[in-house]
């Protein structure tokens, strides 16, 4: 269920009371243009209906979101002449989110454009390898406990 929150700019967006320029929308999901731009053509994937972070977020619209985002990159890659470009998603403070209304970045990328998202982070050193070998048995051990809440759910068939 969303939450109702005290103040979201883009819940206001959505119920018409600020300023946009949409430029997708259906009965779940709405685009438009981002009003602070990293390039021309840097486009915002919303839900209509609020949820705060990725994890708020239920898996039917977080693929329907995607499947937004993937039918307007193409056509933002037409129109802006940028053949790059970055998706990005920020969930909580810590990982940049400063609209707490999830929502997904669509980034044309010119090169010199003074944009960067630095991976392999250079203040990251490399780990050994049992290290990441033991981090990746845990993600699996609690993929496969079937007590696990939230249980996730297998992706559906091709």
């Amino acid at each position: 269920m969303p939450k109702t929150p005290m103040h979201c700019p883009f819940c206001d967006i959505i119920g018409g009371a600020g300023e946009v320029s949409v430029c997708y929308e259906d009965a779940v999901a709405i685009a438009f243009m981002d009003i602070q731009p990293v390039n021309d053509g840097h486009v915002l994937v919303v839900p209509r209906a609020h949820y705060e972070r990725v994890d708020d977020l239920p898996r039917e619209t977080g693929l329907h979101l995607y499947g937004v985002a993937t039918r307007l990159m193409p056509i933002i890659q037409q129109v802006t002449g940028c053949r790059d470009l970055n998706i990005v998603v920020s969930s909580g403070s810590a990982a940049g989110q400063d609209v707490f209304h999830f929502h997904v970045h669509l980034i044309p990328r010119r090169a010199g454009d003074g944009f960067d998202v630095p991976l392999p982070f250079p203040g990251s050193a490399m780990p050994d390898r049992t290290r990441l070998d033991a981090m990746a048995a845990r993600i699996i051990s609690a993929l496969r406990d079937p007590m696990a809440s939230p249980t996730p759910t297998p992706a559906p068939a091709a």
